[in-house]
């Protein structure tokens, strides 16, 4: 069990905001993870609670999760992908994006290509959604979509 703003994070658990997501994430960090897992485990699980959230208990209750700066994880890439996904998703569903996440800081350096796949990377420069692309995080058009 590791500690967010919330309380205790069981990774096993739902987020109930972002700064849930970056304790994970930086749990991953600290151990070593592979950056492909800390996409699924911390920036994918975000999406998927976001959406579960917006589904059960609205718009605003699913806004309020992104509401907070998360702490760092220990990966730029991975704060970048974290404060892009934000933006996205304030975009895509029309709230207004949290002031956080239009820190400069929050750029991937080096730039993170999700896919490992080396030849997606020339398709994830172009497909990637902008809130990504700014901040260095390429992904592919399927990368955000779930089932």
């Amino acid at each position: 069990m590791i500690t967010g703003t919330l309380g205790p994070v069981d990774p096993l658990r739902s987020f109930r905001s972002v700064d849930d997501a970056a304790v994970v994430a930086a749990d991953m960090v600290a151990s070593g993870a592979r950056l492909q897992d800390m996409w699924r485990f911390a920036v994918i699980q975000m999406l998927d609670d976001y959406a579960s959230v917006r589904t059960h208990e609205g718009l605003a209750a699913a806004q309020a999760m992104w509401a907070f700066r998360p702490r760092e994880s220990g990966d730029r890439r991975v704060d970048a992908a974290l404060a892009a996904l934000g933006e996205y998703l304030a975009r895509r569903d029309g709230w207004p994006p949290p002031a956080w996440v239009r820190d400069p800081e929050l750029e991937a350096v080096p730039w993170w290509f999700v896919t490992a796949l080396r030849g997606l990377h020339p398709r994830a420069l172009v497909e990637s959604p902008l809130s990504f692309r700014k901040r260095g995080v390429f992904i592919t058009s399927g990368a955000l979509k779930r089932a």
